[in-house]
């Protein structure tokens, strides 16, 4: 039961897997320990992830651990429809093809729910918004879910402070060992190699205007500074702000950086961070992008129904005449670093990816004993993936001494 673009594309997919395979010791470690212990057995999880060569070492994982897998993706243009083929080669069912229009991509997302899943694994909180709104009938069968961004974890809680939200679940996000990680390092890195690779152009000497300074952001403008680039951070919040500064940036309006900046990455979770007023300052030639999880960040609307000409520049990169003057977008405003290119490095992933499957497994085990809607990543498996990750990078850490213990619990 799957509906893919192309099966024959499936060698090209395996390849890719067994790549990333060969560079996730920690999700392979997991892979051993679910094979034998099977906590998902019996169980269906449907997953809404985007749908590269990482995410379907995920998904085998949780196969292996005995769960009826549902895959589809979590944006059209992150989707690899070889990897999706591997996948259906290999047994499991995905809903998903590269491209998909916003009705396919719907109707792939009703696809893994009609199914009546007991795990959902989301990115971005399709697959729970759907199920609250098409699929009610179904939520007594959920045990909970894990959800894996930003701007998932923020859909949540308006849904919890709403009273809405029917199942618990895991804020995998905000595990120490996945943003800490996978946003600082993870985005920082991926985001640079989707724009290098599609712009061809220097990023040394030019000014990089970074909208959003939290820890993708963080990651965003590290690297941009690494790479030569003068960093102006666009921010809301007055703390960011201050520590953007104080990290060497200078920090301004976006209307003020859009006078200045030769790219432009949104990093936000926020939609219409760079809109009209802004477009129409900009530098001739100035390459906006977007790292935040939807395609509002930048006022795509804006562009296509009042530039005077629209044009395909290069492979994945649009340009837009407004007024006097060029704009580029890249990947029509989507996730820079998937749309345009393969998403985080697979050692970043294999630590995201554990708390995944260590967060659903724990879900699996506590079925009907979770009071709370909203779930925070339990310590235990945090410093779990922590203590495995240390291992495989060969290094160790001191301990305690008792005596220690009792100097640091001593009361007054």
């Amino acid at each position: 039961m799957s509906s893919i673009r192309d099966i024959s594309l499936s060698p090209s997919g395996e390849h890719k897997i067994n790549w990333v395979k060969k560079n996730c010791p920690l999700l392979r470690s997991l892979e051993d320990d679910f094979r034998k212990g099977q906590p998902f057995k019996g169980l269906k999880v449907a997953l809404s992830v985007h749908l590269e060569a990482k995410t379907a070492y995920l998904c085998k994982v949780l196969a292996e651990g005995g769960a009826q897998m549902y895959i589809t993706g979590s944006n059209p243009l992150s989707t690899q429809d070889d990897v999706a083929a591997a996948l259906v080669k290999e047994g499991l069912n995905v809903f998903a093809w590269h491209g998909a229009t916003e009705e396919e991509y719907n109707e792939h997302i009703s696809n893994v729910l009609e199914i009546g899943p007991n795990i959902i694994i989301d990115d971005g909180g399709d697959l729970v918004h759907m199920m609250h709104t098409k699929y009610k009938e179904l939520i007594p069968d959920v045990l909970g879910g894990c959800e894996e961004t930003t701007t998932g974890v923020i859909r949540l809680k308006a849904m919890d402070r709403a009273g809405e939200l029917k199942f618990p679940m895991v804020l995998v996000n905000n595990a120490d060992c996945k943003h800490l990680f996978d946003n600082r390092y993870g985005t920082g890195q991926s985001v640079w190699d989707g724009i290098n690779r599609t712009t061809n152009l220097i990023v040394a000497g030019k000014i990089v205007v970074v909208a959003g300074y939290g820890w993708c952001g963080k990651g965003v403008a590290m690297r941009a500074k690494a790479l030569g680039a003068r960093v102006v951070v666009t921010e809301i919040d007055p703390i960011k702000a201050i520590e953007a500064v104080m990290d060497g940036y200078d920090v301004m309006p976006m209307h003020e950086a859009a006078k200045i900046g030769d790219f432009f990455i949104t990093v936000t979770g926020c939609s219409k961070v760079i809109t009209a007023d802004d477009f129409d300052v900009m530098k001739d030639g100035a390459i906006c992008c977007n790292a935040g999880h939807f395609d509002c960040e930048v006022d795509m609307a804006y562009l296509k129904e009042n530039a005077k000409d629209i044009a395909e520049e290069r492979n994945n990169i649009m340009g837009y005449t407004i007024g006097d003057h060029r704009i580029y977008v890249i990947a029509e405003g989507r996730l820079v670093n998937l749309a345009a290119g393969d998403g985080h490095p697979a050692e970043i992933m294999d630590m995201s990816f554990a708390i995944q499957a260590l967060s659903a497994k724990y879900l699996a085990e506590h079925s009907g004993k979770l009071s709370s809607m909203l779930i925070d990543v339990p310590k235990e498996v945090d410093n779990e993936v922590a203590i495995r990750k240390l291992k495989f990078l060969g290094k160790q850490i001191d301990t305690l001494t008792k005596e220690q213990e009792d100097y640091l619990n001593a009361s007054l």
